[in-house]
């Protein structure tokens, strides 16, 4: 059951990911953008996620896991602080 959760986790992630980068090619908000390339990182990290827990149950992917984590927080950020206008 948790394998069938973590795929709909990264679906929908890039479901939303989708979304906001096609409004983003509307409309070029600043903030659509970095939105989209938030959850396009989480979609990379919620990947990451399945294959460490049920792919490749021996490797460790947290390392990776963290810093695609903190690069998607990093770039939604970048966008909130540096947006101004």
């Amino acid at each position: 059951m948790a394998e069938a959760v973590y795929i709909l986790c990264a679906l929908t992630s890039a479901a939303c990911a989708t979304l906001l980068l096609r409004a983003w090619r509307r409309t070029r908000g600043k903030l659509l953008l970095y939105s989209g390339l938030c959850f396009a990182v989480f979609t990379l990290n919620n990947v990451l996620l399945f294959a460490d827990l049920v792919l490749i149950p021996t490797m460790d992917l947290s390392l990776a896991r963290t810093g695609t984590s903190l690069m998607g927080a990093g770039v939604l950020l970048f966008g909130l602080i540096w947006d101004v206008s």
